[in-house]
């Protein structure tokens, strides 16, 4: 007996998305291999079953971590800043070629005397989003050390990684194009997929 609600029908995922820049990308493909899109389709997946991937989300304080949850999650954006104490969670139900999928979003405190709070629940990890503000060029060198902590908890070879800019829509054109060219070799120095994002929008932007 299900006692599952349906899947909302925009969590729905027949095919990859596609990369923002390819120049920092996880994947170039349009698609899953065939063998693996046949497997998913007919419940061909051993023990996978309901699976559950736990993300955490880091980065500064202020850059924009909940703001980017509560949109993807909610499709909300509300201008009210309330900085995270400790952790917040939020958990999205996917279906991914027909395979149920379970997202836990983790979001940490950036304000430094919560990080050891935050760091206790890094561990376990199938993927890191480190976020930075895209009209902050520190916040952007901090991902870095982010990443570092982050890491200490988790095995580096099982983890993807996602490097994401947010507050797009405050960047004038000249601003980013210099912004996404330091993003861009510090994605690639991490070995992390590059997306820029803005949460007032919801839109990703490139």
């Amino acid at each position: 007996m299900n006692i599952l609600a349906p899947v909302r029908r925009d969590r729905v995922l027949a095919e990859l998305p596609q990369c923002l820049r390819k120049e920092a990308a996880l994947h170039v493909h349009k698609d899953f291999h065939p063998r693996v899109t046949c497997a998913c389709q007919e419940h061909r997946t051993g023990t996978v079953g309901f699976k559950i991937s736990k993300v955490i989300v880091v980065g500064d304080l202020s850059v924009g971590k909940t703001c980017l949850i509560n949109r993807f999650c909610k499709d909300t954006f509300d201008k009210n800043y309330k900085a995270t104490i400790g952790v917040d969670f939020e958990m999205e139900r996917f279906e991914v070629l027909g395979v149920p999928f379970s997202l836990q979003l983790w979001d940490t405190a950036g304000q430094e005397r919560f990080k050891c709070i935050a760091s206790t629940y890094y561990r376990g990890a199938q993927a890191i989003i480190i976020v930075f503000n895209l009209n902050d060029v520190a916040s952007l060198e901090h991902t870095k050390q982010w990443l570092a902590d982050a890491l200490k908890e988790n095995d580096p070879s099982s983890v993807l990684l996602f490097l994401v800019g947010s507050k797009k829509d405050l960047s004038t054109p000249a601003q980013y194009v210099l912004m996404e060219k330091d993003a861009l070799k510090v994605a690639q120095e991490m070995k992390a997929e590059y997306w820029a994002v803005s949460s007032l929008t919801g839109l990703e932007l490139p």
